[in-house]
C-alpha cells in the first residue's frame, strides 16, 4: 500500500447519496427528523406532549457516535478500547462514580467487542452513527427522562416505540402515500432542507465520467426520494451522471454475501418487480441488490479482473466498515464533524449555503441552535477525549471510538465533496497508515482536537 490515494488511480466511482453527495441544511432538517419522530409517540403511541417542545439550548445534546445503551436507558461515548468516557441517564450526565456504579472499574461496556467487530445491530444497543436518525439520540434521552418524571420504570420497552416511529417515516412507502412527517415536509419544501451541489461538483462528475470512470450512485433511500433530491440538487438531467444507479440497497446488508445476498430488481413506476434479477448484466437503476453481482458487472465494464473502486459515504456501520471489509473498495468518509473543529468550509460550499437559505429566513430557533456536526459542551469532541482517572490514577488523551475507526476503515477523511471537487483529478491525497499518524488521513487538515492532542495510531 502506498502513503498516497488518488482518483486517478480508480476505474469505478461511488457515492452515497444522502449527506454525502446531498448535503442537507442539518438544523432544520433535524428539527423535522426529531418532530417527525416525537409526533409519532405523541399521537400514536399515548406519550406526553411536552416531547414535542424543544429550546435550541437542547440541541447542544444531538452528538453522532453515541450508543444507546437499552438495558440501561444510558447513552455512552464511547473510546477505542471501549472504554465509557461519558455517559447520561436520559439528559442528565453520569458522574464518573455513577459511571463506575453501572460499568464496572474500568468502565467497561460489555457489548463492545460485538458492536466493534461487526457493527450489527442488537436489542441490547443501538449506535447513532448518521445524521437520518442521529436527532433519535436526543428524543431517547428526553424520552428516559419523562418515564422518571412519572414514576414509571425505563426498561427497554420505551425502544419499540422508537423503531415503530423511525419505521412510520421512513419506510418505503411513506413517500408516495404522503405518510408520516418527513417526506410530507421535503416534498413541499425541499430548499429548506436540501442544499443544491455547486457548479463546481457537477463539474467534477462530468470529468470523471470523461476521463472513462464509472461512476455509481448506491443509496439506501427509495426511488422517488432519490429522485426528488438528485433533481433539486443536481438537475433534472441527473441520470446522465451517473452509469449505475442503485436505490433501495439496504446497506449494509448490500455488501452481504452468499446466502444473506438479495437479487437486484428493476423498477417500473418506482415499483420494483418481483421477480429478482439472476445477474446484472447491464448499466442502468436498479433497486436492492448485492456486491457480487455488482462486481462481475463492473469487471465487464471496465474490461478489468479487479477493478479499483473508491466509495464515497459519510456512515461507519452502511458505507465505510462493509465496503472496506467485504468489498475491498476504497473509502472515502464525509465527515462533517471537521467543518465544527477548525476545518473551514469550501467557498463553493458557503455560497451555496448563503443563496439557499438566506440568514434572514432562517427562524430564530435555528440562529440559536448549535449544528448538530459542532462539538457539544455535553459530549466534547467527536474525535478526541479525555478518560478520568480513578483512585489517583492521571486523567489521559483519548481517541473516540469513531475517530479509531475513521482511522481504521477509511482511505481518508473529508468535510464534504466540495472541498476536493476542484483539485485535479491525479491529486495525491495522503492516507491513512496503520503505521502513520491518526492525522494523516484528513483533507484539507486534520481537526483541531486531533492536532492538539496529536493521538497515536491506534
Amino acid at each position: 500500500m502506498t502513503d498516497y490515494f488518488s482518483l486517478s488511480d480508480c476505474d469505478v466511482i461511488g457515492f452515497d447519496l444522502d449527506h454525502t453527495l446531498c448535503r442537507y441544511h442539518l438544523k432544520e432538517t433535524s428539527r423535522l427528523i426529531y418532530e417527525s419522530f416525537a409526533r409519532f409517540l405523541v399521537e400514536h403511541k399515548g406519550y406526553d406532549k411536552d416531547l414535542l417542545n424543544l429550546t435550541p439550548a437542547t440541541w447542544d445534546f444531538c452528538f453522532k457516535g453515541l450508543v444507546v445503551d437499552l438495558e440501561e436507558g444510558n447513552l455512552v461515548k464511547l473510546s477505542e478500547d471501549g472504554t465509557v468516557l461519558r455517559a447520561t441517564h436520559g439528559t442528565k450526565d453520569l458522574s464518573t462514580e455513577e459511571i463506575i456504579k453501572h460499568y464496572g472499574p474500568q468502565r467497561e461496556w460489555k457489548h463492545f467487542n460485538s458492536l466493534n467487530s461487526s457493527f450489527t445491530r442488537s436489542a441490547k444497543y443501538y449506535f447513532y452513527d448518521n445524521y437520518f436518525d442521529l436527532p433519535g439520540a436526543l428524543l431517547c434521552g428526553r424520552v428516559v427522562d419523562m418515564l422518571h418524571k412519572q414514576g414509571k420504570e425505563v426498561n427497554s420497552d420505551f425502544w419499540k416505540d422508537m423503531v415503530a416511529a423511525i419505521d412510520h417515516n421512513y419506510n418505503t412507502s411513506a413517500f408516495k402515500d404522503d405518510t408520516g412527517t418527513y417526506f410530507p415536509s421535503v416534498k413541499r419544501d425541499p430548499g429548506r432542507y436540501l442544499q443544491p451541489c455547486s457548479d463546481s461538483v457537477k463539474s467534477w462528475l462530468r470529468s470523471m465520467k470523461n476521463a472513462g470512470k464509472v461512476l455509481l450512485l448506491i443509496t439506501s433511500s427509495h426511488s422517488d426520494y432519490c429522485r426528488l433530491i438528485c433533481d433539486h440538487i443536481l438537475g433534472k438531467d441527473f441520470e446522465e451522471l451517473f452509469d449505475i444507479i442503485i436505490t433501495n440497497a439496504l446497506k449494509p446488508g448490500f455488501f452481504s454475501l452468499v446466502p444473506q445476498q438479495r437479487p437486484f430488481r428493476t423498477l417500473v413506476n418506482d415499483m420494483e418487480e418481483s421477480e429478482g434479477l439472476p445477474s446484472l448484466d447491464k448499466p442502468g437503476w436498479y433497486s436492492q441488490g448485492n456486491w457480487p453481482h455488482l462486481h462481475e458487472l463492473l469487471k465487464t465494464m471496465t474490461g478489468k479482473a479487479e477493478p479499483k473502486v473508491v466509495y464515497f459515504g459519510d456512515s461507519m456501520r452502511s458505507d465505510m466498515f462493509p465496503a472496506s471489509s467485504f468489498g475491498k473498495w476504497e473509502t472515502v468518509m464525509i465527515v462533517e464533524e471537521m467543518e465544527g473543529e477548525g476545518v473551514p468550509k469550501s467557498d463553493a460550499a458557503t455560497s451555496n449555503e448563503a443563496q439557499a437559505v438566506p440568514l434572514e429566513k432562517k427562524g430564530k430557533f435555528e440562529q440559536g441552535m448549535k449544528t448538530p456536526s459542532a462539538q457539544s459542551d455535553q459530549w466534547g469532541s467527536y474525535f478526541v477525549d479525555v478518560q478520568r482517572g480513578v483512585g489517583g490514577d492521571e486523567d489521559r488523551h483519548t481517541l473516540t471510538w469513531c475517530s479509531y475507526c475513521i482511522h481504521k476503515y477509511s482511505t481518508m477523511a473529508i468535510p464534504s465533496v466540495e472541498h476536493i471537487a476542484e483539485l485535479p483529478l491525479d491529486y495525491k491525497f495522503p492516507r491513512f497508515c496503520p503505521d502513520k499518524p491518526c492525522t494523516t488521513g484528513y483533507f484539507p487538515r486534520p481537526p483541531e482536537s486531533l492536532l492538539k492532542n496529536e493521538a497515536p495510531p491506534p
